[in-house]
């Protein structure tokens, strides 16, 4: 396996379920800057090589490894090129952020089995992403993995809804004048998963659920109106399927990301995981709402990118990524997240049919251009 991201949230835990699994270590590992994490996650899984995207940390990561038989490459070009590494055929794609686009794209065209964590990469690109699938992809995002295990390997022509759930973040049932003046520091606050600082402030926006619905339409071939979001704080069941004979499916677990990603490293077997079984008489009850989408305005904007297609996508997760830095380093309020995403989706020029190119610059105006 080649595993891009593997010093993040996502990466760190793929390790654990790995080594867990014992099924083989990572031949690739590759990441953004974290050069003391990856020199301990080198020695533990002795990969054949190593990438980091920071320039400086490659060529610390280099000398602390000279006495390790392991190829180290940095710059963003070698996380493009570890996603082709030939020794490998699955990438695990948990790179944060619009950087994990190229590599997709370099893993399918490569012929590589994709199970994908980074959903910047169907929300910029999805059109450009499905058509290169040729073996398809294995969803890593919880709400998607839930999807794809209640979809059974079954086409979509028999469903009637996706409907993807949201906890709703560490604001939920915020009114607008509450969520004036919350601070970072509580926004990191995720009340049921731990992620990294921007999937987190993106959850208690919702703007993430609308990343993800984004991706469900891309992912499963979906149009706009068979993809829903419902609040459920709970986080136990983590998405439904409703058939149009009225049956509706479910996937529940706990919330420990640990579960979709070994789901996604061992479809269509399942085995035995850390995760802790669910028990439903101690949890008693789950709960389900309407989003508040005045209060919350983010989801809404996602939504607009999404019915407009094209480039729109684009548009938000650069304008999205620029706004949530803008607020973690305390140059904006909360509500300036929403604000600079609208500018972008009202600003940027439409791109109907976009390449890469378009993409990429689509995304770059929409960061730079709109503070």
């Amino acid at each position: 396996m080649i595993l891009l991201g593997s010093t993040g949230s996502v990466g760190r835990q793929t390790l654990d379920v790995v080594a867990a699994l014992s099924r083989g270590f990572p031949a690739v590992l590759a990441a953004g800057t974290n050069d003391r994490l990856m020199e301990e996650q080198a020695r533990r899984f002795r990969p054949k090589l190593v990438c980091l995207e920071d320039e400086a940390a490659g060529r610390r990561l280099k000398t602390a490894l000279a006495d390790m038989s392991v190829a180290v490459r940095s710059g963003a070009e070698s996380i493009v090129e570890a996603a082709a590494y030939p020794g490998a055929d699955t990438v695990l794609n948990a790179l944060s952020g619009v950087r994990g686009l190229r590599p997709t794209l370099a893993a399918l065209d490569a012929g590589k089995k994709l199970l994908l964590a980074n959903k910047e990469s169907l929300v910029c690109g999805g059109s450009l992403v499905m058509k290169r699938a040729k073996r398809g992809i294995i969803p890593v995002d919880s709400e998607h993995s839930a999807v794809f295990q209640c979809l059974g390997g079954r086409g979509t022509d028999s469903v009637k809804k996706v409907v993807l759930t949201a906890s709703g973040g560490a604001f939920r049932g915020f009114s607008r004048k509450q969520l004036e003046g919350v601070t970072p520091e509580v926004a990191l606050r995720h009340p049921t998963w731990t992620m990294g600082p921007k999937i987190t402030v993106d959850s208690a926006t919702l703007l993430n659920k609308g990343f993800e619905l984004i991706e469900a339409m891309a992912l499963f071939g979906l149009p706009f109106e068979k993809v829903g979001v419902v609040l459920h704080p709970e986080s136990i069941i983590h998405s439904l399927v409703e058939y149009t004979d009225g049956a509706v499916l479910a996937q529940l677990a706990n919330p420990d990301m640990r579960l979709p990603i070994q789901y996604a490293l061992t479809c269509p077997d399942r085995m035995p995981s850390p995760v802790a079984p669910l028990d439903l008489a101690k949890l008693g009850t789950l709960t389900f709402a309407e989003p508040d989408r005045d209060a919350f305005r983010c989801l809404t904007l996602a939504e607009r990118a999404a019915k407009a297609g094209g480039n729109m996508g684009a548009a938000l997760c650069g304008a999205g990524e620029a706004a949530v830095e803008s607020f973690l380093a305390g140059k904006t309020g909360f509500l300036g997240i929403e604000e600079r995403i609208e500018r972008a989706l009202i600003r940027i020029p439409f791109i109907a049919e976009p390449t890469i190119s378009d993409i990429l610059d689509t995304v770059e105006l929409s960061r730079q251009t709109l503070l």
